[in-house]
């Protein structure tokens, strides 16, 4: 999660109930992330039971993990699995590398764990090893064609960062060095009907600029148009960052590809008052009406927004501050707040 680059953003995204889901339409419509830095986390055969429990039916993993893959085997949990960043250099050398790494991670569990995205590297775009994606996912697709995998989708994860331009969302434009690597990428996804993932995270620009971005904005709470957009209104920061990185798809070759929110969510501590379990729990209940209400954005009505919180617990390894607070769970496995 790229979080110092939400400040950039809001630089030029600067704009003048709590319904709970039922699980059945969670275990439809919603996922989390799965991140595993805590050294106080269950084991994954207990994690998968408590994605079950609560109905959740998909899981992100960052990496693949052998024993969480050996814990999801038959357990109906759709799975997004990474490739780690600092493996994409030593994969991108030969289709016979990443034929290795499938056969490894992803090739022994196809009869038992329904895969549907794997996801090469997260927010490398942009920076210098962001030109080991492209080769890395053609040899996937490679792999996947040559299967007759075609319900497994490749993609990669670009955050923030990758945006230059995102007010107003009709505006919304890669950086230039961005741009250069999402021209490879972007049509390659429109050619398979593959997504892209993008993290969203409306709590770093309300952290970081509160006067501008106002909490109801931020939270899914404005009961008016916050910011016009030519003909469209937006109520939402959510809603207009999607909207921004579907503009700065189209002018690169990404008019017709679909997003996925790969992550988003809001800490309940670790800044003082812009993070309490209150605010957290608004936040992603909204999230989750929001996207189980299939209502799209204003540049795409109707269109189904997957999306996947961010994250299933809170993990006393990762950074101090905010960043071991976007848990829904504390390791005990009780919840930090109520959202399903």
């Amino acid at each position: 999660m790229a979080v110092l680059h939400w400040v950039a953003i809001i630089l030029s995204f600067v704009a003048a109930s709590h319904n709970r889901i039922g699980l059945v339409e969670a275990s439809i419509d919603i996922g989390v992330c799965y991140g595993m830095l805590g050294n106080d986390l269950p084991s994954p055969t207990q994690v998968v039971n408590l994605y079950k429990t609560y109905g959740i039916g998909k899981m992100r993993l960052f990496d693949p993990n052998p024993e969480a893959l050996q814990a999801l085997r038959g357990s109906q949990i759709d799975v997004s699995i990474g490739i780690r960043n600092e493996d994409l250099p030593s994969l991108a050398v030969s289709q016979d590398a990443v034929n290795s790494w499938f056969a490894t991670h992803v090739e022994p569990y196809l009869n038992d764990i329904v895969f549907n995205h794997i996801t090469v590297g997260n927010e490398i775009i942009p920076g210098s090893s962001g030109n080991y994606v492209l080769p890395v996912m053609q040899y996937l697709q490679k792999i996947l064609d040559d299967r007759s995998l075609a319900g497994i989708k490749v993609t990669t994860v670009v955050s923030g960062a990758a945006l230059g331009v995102s007010y107003p969302p009709s505006s919304g434009a890669f950086t230039l060095e961005a741009s250069s690597t999402m021209s490879g990428i972007l049509p390659l996804l429109a050619q398979r009907g593959s997504p892209l993932m993008i993290n969203v995270y409306p709590y770093f620009a309300y952290a970081s600029d509160p006067v501008n971005v106002h909490l109801d904005y931020a939270q899914f709470t404005a009961t008016s148009p916050v910011v016009q957009d030519g003909t469209l209104s937006y109520y939402n920061l959510f809603d207009a960052t999607v909207d921004a990185f579907i503009a700065a798809m189209e002018k690169v070759g990404g008019a017709n590809v679909d997003v996925v929110v790969s992550e988003s969510g809001w800490p309940s501590d670790g800044n003082g008052d812009f993070t309490t379990p209150e605010l957290a729990g608004t936040y992603n209940r909204n999230l989750l009406k929001q996207v189980t209400s299939r209502a799209g954005t204003p540049k795409r009505p109707g269109a189904y927004i997957e999306a996947y919180i961010f994250a299933m617990f809170n993990e006393n390894q990762k950074p101090d501050g905010v960043e071991q607070h976007f848990g829904l769970f504390h390791p005990n496995m009780k919840p930090v707040y109520p959202v399903f």
